[in-house]
């Protein structure tokens, strides 16, 4: 058992791999802030989380001025404890997306340290339900790019050994969203999953005539078809129609995926690290999914949500969208078409001081 020595908070801005925009935006950068945590061991934990391009500064601000604080000199086992007091120190101000990507860069620190002290995989300490994750890729299915684009991605996708491609839907017309679709599951076949996102995209009757017109396409799911707040359109949507309801990355708490999933108003989790607070209520949601039937696919951060896919029994799809690349050293490993997580103690990140230092837009230390 050690105590909490030091904290050393980074924000580093990553540009996108490729361009990437749906139906009501555009990814301009990755805001990255990054949480150092130093034990009196010596021993040190880093966690990250995201933004999409708004927003950093603040939450980089909210850990500086009033998270970090509270760190040096407590017990750095006491994960759960922690995370309630962090939480209950910015009250006022949850639920929401600045307070949970603060939160979830000090918890996800904290579990790398756990994890690194028990010389154990983050995937065996927080489950060791399985040893590989099916895999597919967003990066070539974004929705400016026209349906030959789409083809060609997904068979260079097929190639590099993965399972399937979500495309982006929302296009003026709902039979502009279909020849898109079609003409990968033409060109692909019955073997290859298609997901389809619409990033919260279209009112209930519109998501109702999509979904509908996109049954004869074998879906894996539609993601956020609706703005993420409307629980009951949701239920109502997946009530008119045999395609599966995809939502979660949206989504700030525990009782917002209880009520969901209460409602019968989706079919499949999507629960982010990056916007959930962490890997504390991550591990809950995921089993609270798992006690509904319903399988978890996280949203995104590929490289900390293979070791919680393997962590627990009910997920069924990792997203690979890489984005770290400029700051680590460590890559995600691929084989027969699944992700596999490392074996290294913590959550198998190997950070790029030089490049993190070089990069950081502003840093601070606490302790």
């Amino acid at each position: 058992m050690a105590r909490i020595e030091s904290v050393d908070i980074f924000l580093v801005d990553l540009p996108p791999k490729t361009v990437r925009t749906d139906a009501v935006q555009s990814f301009e950068r990755q805001e990255t802030p990054i949480v150092r945590i130093t034990d009196s061991d010596g021993a040190v934990g880093v966690g990250y989380s995201y933004t999409i391009g708004t927003g950093g500064s603040a939450v980089a601000r909210l850990l500086d001025e009033h998270l970090a604080p509270m760190l040096p000199g407590r017990e750095a086992e006491d994960i759960e404890g922690l995370w309630r007091d962090l939480m209950y120190r910015v009250h006022a101000t949850t639920v929401g997306a600045l307070t949970s990507i603060a939160l979830a860069a000090i918890d996800t620190a904290l579990w790398d340290l756990r994890a690194r002290r028990a010389g154990l995989p983050l995937h065996r300490l927080a489950g060791g339900a399985k040893d590989r994750i099916a895999l597919y890729t967003t990066e070539s299915g974004w929705l400016h790019l026209p349906a030959q684009a789409l083809v060609e991605g997904c068979q260079q996708a097929r190639a590099d050994g993965l399972r399937g491609a979500k495309l982006k839907v929302g296009r003026p017309h709902v039979s502009e969203d279909v020849a898109r679709i079609a003409a990968v599951r033409e060109a692909m076949g019955e073997g290859w999953e298609i997901m389809v996102d619409a990033n919260q995209g279209f009112s209930l009757p519109e998501a109702i005539r999509r979904a509908r017109a996109f049954e004869a396409l074998d879906l894996a799911w539609l993601e956020e078809p609706i703005h993420a707040d409307d629980v009951h359109a949701h239920r109502r949507l997946s009530e008119s129609t045999g395609l599966p309801i995809a939502v979660g990355e949206s989504l700030y708490s525990l009782s917002q995926f209880k009520d969901y999933l209460h409602s019968g108003a989706c079919s499949v989790v999507q629960v982010d690290v990056g916007r959930i607070g962490g890997i504390t209520p991550w591990l809950k949601v995921a089993h609270l999914a798992e006690a509904y039937n319903v399988p978890v696919c996280p949203h995104f951060l590929m490289e900390i949500h293979v070791a919680l896919c393997c962590a627990v029994p009910n997920s069924r799809w990792l997203e690979y969208i890489p984005q770290l690349d400029l700051i680590t050293e460590s890559r995600l490993r691929i084989e027969d078409g699944h992700a596999l997580p490392s074996q290294e103690p913590g959550l198998g990140i190997a950070w790029d001081w030089a490049a993190i230092e070089r990069l950081a837009g502003s840093r601070s230390r606490h302790g």
